[in-house]
């Protein structure tokens, strides 16, 4: 029981961190820093962009129009640190 709160515990963190990653580039892409007609660089995006969007597509939807902020990726992380805190501290009490 401990290895599967311990791999979902590491799950969760990877996601974090792509999403992370996945926010930074989008801002560098944005300001002009990063190339997307780098192969690389469109790769790691697009890779990025295919595991994060089916969970953030929901939460833009449900979240109001705000001009050009997209706060679902706080929204996010917040419910997934949430998840994280409740399955790994909770049920390690529990254990």
């Amino acid at each position: 029981m401990f290895a599967m709160i311990q791999l979902v515990d590491s799950l969760i963190s990877l996601y974090l961190w792509c999403l992370f990653i996945f926010v930074i580039l989008t801002w560098l892409i944005h300001f002009g820093v990063v190339n997307t007609q780098n192969r690389l660089v469109y790769l790691v995006v697009d890779f990025l962009y295919k595991i994060t969007d089916p969970i953030l597509r929901p939460i833009r939807n449900i979240l109001p129009n705000l001009g050009g902020i997209d706060i679902s990726p706080i929204i996010l992380v917040l419910a997934l640190i949430f998840i994280r805190n409740l399955i790994v501290v909770d049920l390690a009490k529990l254990m």
